[in-house]
């Protein structure tokens, strides 16, 4: 028997599933990869109508992540959110604002992509679907970033919220389209979002990974746990398990030359991918010493993988991490029949280039067929 919405986001003692889902762009194609290997395996232990929404009692994301995430948490399955990701990252990154139309000048100067074609292809995706809707079948987190007030928003789905419909705020009546809109809305690349956040004050919300939550699978666990959010779940190894799934990744390969040399402008290109990393690093190490995870990577000489390190002594929550090294030994080691170059890494790596998504998607799907084993979720709670 399937759960309802009531069951997955209610505490009565039953240990509960988190799915995590990165920021990235277009690159949000590998993640698909991975999560159709995760349903596979789901499906072959519980039957072929099983959901990811069935399992994850919350399911978050930021940006990207924040598309997939709501694709999921209302029912959907990962071949089909493929294909709407496939149509929806050919649009939205389609459509660049014209520098020398005179009469868009004025938007190229604050954004470079049209946000009205990230909006209609919104909304064509999600309709008129609320925060509050029934149709949402288990927890929901999407991560945006208020600007105005630099504040970190974890919009979530569960009634009992302090913003979800009291004289706080009425979080629940948010479009979903609008939310995943604010959480996708990346500086540079499109136009802040505006959201009516109750009694008719306005704010302006930017993409959620311009913060330590581009990772959001910390945020998603304080969500969870802390007391000031309604959920209240405990933790421990046998009653809390978080899956977190990348985007991929760049491996920082510098000469020391390059650095010493570097402009403002090469200066301004590059350090938001590296605050980028080190957020998401920091939560990796974070959720490491939570935990005694199968799939803990190698962090550095000192502290290595923390294996034995947990904090309180004993590990706190059941823990997956997957995510891709997009380097040219990576990526040829996938056998995907084609000779990868320092060229095709650069591509790969920019997050908005529509036309390697269907790429992505094969690398990420390569990639799990190494990576995310069944006995991972032998363990996960059903």
């Amino acid at each position: 028997m399937k759960k309802t919405l009531h069951d997955h986001l209610s505490f009565t003692g039953e240990p509960k599933n988190i799915l995590s889902l990165d920021g990235g762009g277009i690159r949000g194609a590998l993640s698909l990869g991975y999560l159709k290997k995760i349903e596979t395996i789901l499906q072959n232990k519980h039957g072929q109508d099983y959901l990811l929404c069935d399992h994850f009692d919350l399911i978050g994301g930021t940006s990207t992540g924040s598309i997939i995430a709501t694709a999921l948490a209302i029912g959907m399955k990962v071949d089909d959110i493929k294909d709407l990701y496939m149509d929806l990252g050919g649009k939205i990154f389609g459509k660049k604002y014209s520098f020398w139309n005179p009469l868009q000048t004025w938007k190229f100067l604050k954004a470079n992509y049209d946000y009205t074609v990230l909006e209609k292809s919104l909304k064509g995706a999600f309709g008129d679907i609320t925060l509050g809707s029934d149709q949402i079948k288990t927890g929901l987190c999407i991560v945006a970033k208020r600007a105005d007030t630099n504040s970190v928003w974890p919009l979530i789905n569960h009634p009992q919220g302090k913003f979800f419909d009291t004289s706080l705020g009425k979080n629940k009546n948010i479009p979903l389209w609008q939310a995943v809109r604010a959480s996708s809305a990346a500086p540079t690349y499109f136009a802040p979002q505006m959201i009516d956040v109750g009694d008719g004050q306005q704010a302006a919300f930017v993409d959620g990974g311009v913060s330590m939550a581009n990772n959001p699978s910390m945020t998603l666990l304080m969500v969870a746990t802390l007391r000031g959010f309604p959920f209240h779940w405990e933790m421990g190894e046998d009653k809390l398990s978080v899956v977190s799934v990348g985007t991929g990744y760049s491996v920082f390969k510098k000469q020391v030359g390059e650095i010493k040399e570097a402009w403002m402008k090469t200066w301004a290109m590059n350090v938001p991918d590296m605050l980028m990393q080190d957020a998401s690093w920091q939560n990796q190490i974070m959720l490491q010493w939570l935990s005694n995870s199968p799939t803990a990577h190698y962090i550095d000489m000192e502290i290595e993988t923390l294996r034995d390190d947990y904090i309180g002594g004993k590990p706190m929550i059941k823990y997956l991490r997957y995510n891709f090294p997009i380097t040219e030994n990576e990526l040829n080691g996938l056998g995907l029949g084609k000779n990868y170059t320092e060229k095709d890494v650069a591509s790969l790596i920019e997050m908005s280039n529509a036309e390697n998504r269907e790429e992505l998607y094969k690398i990420g799907e390569a990639a799990a067929k190494d990576s995310v084993k069944a006995y991972h979720f032998d363990g996960q709670f059903s």
